[in-house]
Protein backbone atom coordinates (compact mmCIF):
# COMPACT_ATOMS: atom_id res chain seq x y z
CA UNK A 1 0.00 0.00 0.00
CA UNK A 2 2.83 2.42 0.86
CA UNK A 3 4.46 1.71 -2.54
CA UNK A 4 1.17 2.37 -4.32
CA UNK A 5 0.71 5.59 -2.37
CA UNK A 6 4.24 6.78 -3.24
CA UNK A 7 3.65 5.85 -6.87
CA UNK A 8 0.36 7.77 -6.96
CA UNK A 9 1.81 10.88 -5.29
CA UNK A 10 4.91 10.75 -7.45
CA UNK A 11 3.55 10.29 -10.94
CA UNK A 12 0.27 8.49 -11.56
CA UNK A 13 -1.82 11.35 -10.25
CA UNK A 14 -0.17 13.54 -12.92
CA UNK A 15 -0.26 11.19 -15.92
CA UNK A 16 -3.45 9.11 -15.60
CA UNK A 17 -5.21 11.21 -18.22
CA UNK A 18 -2.21 10.74 -20.57
CA UNK A 19 -1.96 6.96 -20.09
CA UNK A 20 -5.33 6.03 -21.58
CA UNK A 21 -4.67 7.34 -25.12
CA UNK A 22 -1.14 5.83 -25.10
CA UNK A 23 -1.84 2.41 -23.54
CA UNK A 24 -5.45 1.97 -24.65
CA UNK A 25 -6.50 0.28 -27.90
CA UNK A 26 -5.44 2.21 -30.96
CA UNK A 27 -7.98 2.98 -33.69
CA UNK A 28 -7.96 0.97 -36.90
CA UNK A 29 -6.92 3.13 -39.87
CA UNK A 30 -7.96 2.38 -43.45
CA UNK A 31 -5.50 4.48 -45.42
CA UNK A 32 -1.71 4.81 -45.33
CA UNK A 33 -2.03 8.55 -44.63
CA UNK A 34 -4.35 7.91 -41.64
CA UNK A 35 -1.96 5.27 -40.29
CA UNK A 36 0.97 7.68 -40.59
CA UNK A 37 -0.99 10.49 -38.91
CA UNK A 38 -2.12 8.13 -36.13
CA UNK A 39 1.47 7.01 -35.51
CA UNK A 40 2.66 10.62 -35.30
CA UNK A 41 -0.16 11.47 -32.89
CA UNK A 42 0.75 8.51 -30.67
CA UNK A 43 4.41 9.58 -30.69
CA UNK A 44 3.44 13.14 -29.64
CA UNK A 45 1.34 11.73 -26.78
CA UNK A 46 4.26 9.54 -25.67
CA UNK A 47 6.63 12.53 -25.81
CA UNK A 48 4.19 14.57 -23.69
CA UNK A 49 3.95 11.76 -21.14
CA UNK A 50 7.77 11.41 -21.00
CA UNK A 51 8.19 15.17 -20.52
CA UNK A 52 5.70 15.24 -17.61
CA UNK A 53 7.30 12.19 -15.98
CA UNK A 54 10.84 13.55 -16.34
CA UNK A 55 10.04 17.03 -15.03
CA UNK A 56 8.13 15.50 -12.10
CA UNK A 57 11.06 13.20 -11.23
CA UNK A 58 13.53 16.09 -11.42
CA UNK A 59 11.30 18.32 -9.29
CA UNK A 60 11.07 15.70 -6.52
CA UNK A 61 14.83 15.14 -6.64
CA UNK A 62 15.55 18.89 -6.34
CA UNK A 63 13.09 19.06 -3.43
CA UNK A 64 15.14 16.42 -1.57
CA UNK A 65 12.52 13.67 -2.05
CA UNK A 66 14.44 10.93 -3.89
CA UNK A 67 11.95 8.16 -3.04
CA UNK A 68 9.10 10.08 -4.72
CA UNK A 69 11.34 10.79 -7.71
CA UNK A 70 11.92 7.12 -8.60
CA UNK A 71 8.42 6.08 -9.85
CA UNK A 72 8.25 9.13 -12.14
CA UNK A 73 11.73 8.45 -13.55
CA UNK A 74 10.83 4.79 -14.12
CA UNK A 75 7.74 5.84 -16.10
CA UNK A 76 9.91 8.14 -18.24
CA UNK A 77 12.38 5.29 -18.79
CA UNK A 78 9.61 2.87 -19.73
CA UNK A 79 8.01 5.08 -22.37
CA UNK A 80 11.32 6.42 -23.71
CA UNK A 81 12.56 2.83 -24.17
CA UNK A 82 9.36 1.92 -26.00
CA UNK A 83 9.63 4.95 -28.28
CA UNK A 84 13.38 4.92 -29.03
CA UNK A 85 14.69 1.48 -28.09
CA UNK A 86 16.62 0.25 -25.06
CA UNK A 87 20.01 1.35 -26.44
CA UNK A 88 19.11 4.97 -27.18
CA UNK A 89 21.56 7.56 -25.91
CA UNK A 90 18.55 9.65 -24.84
CA UNK A 91 17.99 7.16 -22.01
CA UNK A 92 21.30 8.10 -20.36
CA UNK A 93 19.99 11.22 -18.51
CA UNK A 94 17.10 9.15 -17.13
CA UNK A 95 19.47 6.42 -15.91
CA UNK A 96 21.64 9.09 -14.28
CA UNK A 97 18.57 10.63 -12.60
CA UNK A 98 17.53 7.18 -11.34
CA UNK A 99 21.05 6.54 -10.04
CA UNK A 100 21.05 9.85 -8.14
CA UNK A 101 17.60 9.16 -6.70
CA UNK A 102 18.44 5.61 -5.58
CA UNK A 103 21.70 6.87 -4.03
CA UNK A 104 19.54 9.35 -2.13
CA UNK A 105 17.53 6.45 -0.69
CA UNK A 106 20.72 4.61 0.29
CA UNK A 107 20.37 1.87 -2.32
CA UNK A 108 23.90 1.90 -3.75
CA UNK A 109 23.58 -1.51 -5.42
CA UNK A 110 20.60 -0.35 -7.50
CA UNK A 111 22.36 2.96 -8.28
CA UNK A 112 25.36 0.97 -9.57
CA UNK A 113 23.06 -0.92 -11.97
CA UNK A 114 21.61 2.29 -13.38
CA UNK A 115 25.09 3.81 -13.78
CA UNK A 116 26.35 0.65 -15.51
CA UNK A 117 23.45 0.83 -17.96
CA UNK A 118 24.18 4.50 -18.70
CA UNK A 119 27.90 3.76 -19.13
CA UNK A 120 27.20 0.85 -21.48
CA UNK A 121 25.00 3.04 -23.73
CA UNK A 122 27.66 5.78 -23.83
CA UNK A 123 30.35 3.22 -24.74
CA UNK A 124 28.11 1.91 -27.54
CA UNK A 125 27.64 5.42 -28.95
CA UNK A 126 30.85 6.59 -30.68
CA UNK A 127 29.49 10.08 -31.40
CA UNK A 128 28.19 10.63 -27.85
CA UNK A 129 28.52 14.31 -26.91
CA UNK A 130 31.13 15.50 -24.44
CA UNK A 131 28.29 17.11 -22.44
CA UNK A 132 26.60 13.73 -21.86
CA UNK A 133 29.92 12.03 -21.07
CA UNK A 134 30.56 14.81 -18.56
CA UNK A 135 27.23 14.09 -16.83
CA UNK A 136 28.04 10.38 -16.75
CA UNK A 137 31.42 11.02 -15.08
CA UNK A 138 29.76 13.31 -12.55
CA UNK A 139 27.26 10.57 -11.70
CA UNK A 140 30.09 8.04 -11.36
CA UNK A 141 32.02 10.53 -9.20
CA UNK A 142 29.08 11.08 -6.85
CA UNK A 143 28.61 7.31 -6.62
CA UNK A 144 32.29 6.86 -5.72
CA UNK A 145 31.88 9.51 -2.99
CA UNK A 146 28.86 7.61 -1.62
CA UNK A 147 30.97 4.44 -1.59
CA UNK A 148 33.81 6.26 0.18
CA UNK A 149 36.23 5.77 -2.72
CA UNK A 150 37.53 9.36 -2.90
CA UNK A 151 40.45 8.70 -5.29
CA UNK A 152 38.06 7.15 -7.81
CA UNK A 153 35.66 10.05 -7.26
CA UNK A 154 38.41 12.59 -8.03
CA UNK A 155 39.26 10.69 -11.23
CA UNK A 156 35.66 10.82 -12.47
CA UNK A 157 35.13 14.44 -11.41
CA UNK A 158 38.34 15.50 -13.18
CA UNK A 159 36.97 13.84 -16.33
CA UNK A 160 33.68 15.65 -15.76
CA UNK A 161 35.50 19.01 -15.62
CA UNK A 162 37.63 18.19 -18.69
CA UNK A 163 34.65 17.12 -20.82
CA UNK A 164 32.44 20.01 -19.67
CA UNK A 165 35.26 22.43 -20.51
CA UNK A 166 35.64 20.86 -23.96
CA UNK A 167 31.91 21.23 -24.61
CA UNK A 168 31.07 24.56 -22.96
CA UNK A 169 34.34 26.44 -22.42
CA UNK A 170 36.64 27.05 -19.47
CA UNK A 171 34.52 29.62 -17.64
CA UNK A 172 31.11 28.05 -18.21
CA UNK A 173 28.74 27.43 -15.32
CA UNK A 174 28.46 23.76 -16.43
CA UNK A 175 32.06 23.21 -15.28
CA UNK A 176 31.44 24.53 -11.76
CA UNK A 177 29.64 21.41 -10.48
CA UNK A 178 32.67 19.18 -11.02
CA UNK A 179 34.95 21.72 -9.34
CA UNK A 180 32.53 22.03 -6.42
CA UNK A 181 32.41 18.28 -5.71
CA UNK A 182 36.20 18.02 -6.04
CA UNK A 183 36.59 20.92 -3.60
CA UNK A 184 34.33 19.14 -1.11
CA UNK A 185 36.56 16.04 -1.30
CA UNK A 186 39.73 18.06 -0.71
CA UNK A 187 37.99 19.85 2.16
CA UNK A 188 37.06 16.46 3.66
CA UNK A 189 40.71 15.35 3.29
CA UNK A 190 41.84 18.58 5.04
CA UNK A 191 43.73 19.72 1.90
CA UNK A 192 42.60 23.27 2.38
CA UNK A 193 44.76 24.95 -0.27
CA UNK A 194 43.35 22.76 -3.03
CA UNK A 195 39.82 23.03 -1.62
CA UNK A 196 39.92 26.85 -1.35
CA UNK A 197 41.40 27.17 -4.84
CA UNK A 198 38.56 25.10 -6.33
CA UNK A 199 35.87 26.87 -4.29
CA UNK A 200 37.26 30.16 -5.62
CA UNK A 201 37.07 28.76 -9.16
CA UNK A 202 33.40 27.84 -8.59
Amino acid sequence: VSHQRTDWISIHGHICHLLIPVLGPQPCFHSEKDRKDGKEQLLRKQESLIAVALSTAQRFLWAGKPLESIPAALQALRFMSQALGSGSVQLVPIYLLLAEATMGTGSLRQAAKYLSQAQWIVLQTPDCSAALQSKLHRGLGLFSIAEGNLDQALYHLANDVYLATAEFGLNSVEVSGGYFHMANIFFHQNKMDAANSLYAEV
